[in-house]
């Protein structure tokens, strides 16, 4: 598991094999929620509103993110993540963005393993079901075991990818993993799930 993920479990007070302490120049940049990017006197060269308002005029893709459970859960993890890519043709590598402060977060990081579950253009309320925090999200949604990390791969979904947790990165007051890619799949047909300005859309002949 990379470095940077144990350091974070470290801070939350998750067993790790013994080890050199965390470099405290690292520290710093651990993702605890009261971390700020912008310091209090500072001003942000642009306002949070205005920001999401421009950034909402590029359009992506959806994806689910899911962790297996881990020692002592009850179930499995996953959140909604719009802010997934590819990254590396070799080695295989893709990344996703979570937030610093998301609740789901340490259970994946924990977990040392994720499967990206890529939605189909049917699959919207499935999306704002993962979306949602302190609910079973996982509550009538049919999964089988990725075939290298057990993660949730979801049934129906148009492709899936199977990683372990490569690296971990910060970016202002989001994180940035990095997976490698241990096993993947596609139907091969159906159209994907857009976001688009706020909204679910589809591709259009």
């Amino acid at each position: 598991m990379a470095a940077t993920v144990v350091r974070y479990l470290r801070s939350v007070g998750s067993p790790t094999s013994a080890g050199p302490e965390p470099d405290p120049v690292l520290d710093a940049t651990l993702p605890r929620p009261e971390l700020r990017a912008v310091g209090e006197d500072e001003r942000a060269p642009v306002s949070p509103a205005e920001f999401r308002a421009v950034l909402g005029n590029f359009a992506s893709g959806v994806t689910v993110i899911t962790a297996p459970p881990g020692e002592g859960e009850d179930g499995p993890a996953g959140f909604a993540c719009q802010s997934f890519a590819s990254l590396s043709l070799d080695p295989p590598l893709v990344t996703f963005m979570v937030a610093r402060t998301s609740t789901t977060w340490p259970r994946i990081a924990r977990a040392g393993v994720f499967c990206v579950n890529i939605l189909g253009a049917e699959q919207g309320e499935l999306c704002r079901s993962f979306a949602v925090s302190g609910a079973d999200k996982f509550a009538g949604v049919a999964h089988t075991p990725a075939p290298a990390t057990g993660s949730p791969q979801l049934d129906a979904v148009p492709a899936w990818i199977d990683c372990r947790i490569h690296a971990v990165h910060t970016g202002g007051d989001h994180l940035i993993v990095v997976g490698r890619v241990e096993a993947m799949g596609a139907a091969g047909e159906g159209e994907p799930l857009l976001f688009h300005k706020g909204r679910f859309g589809r591709l259009a002949d």
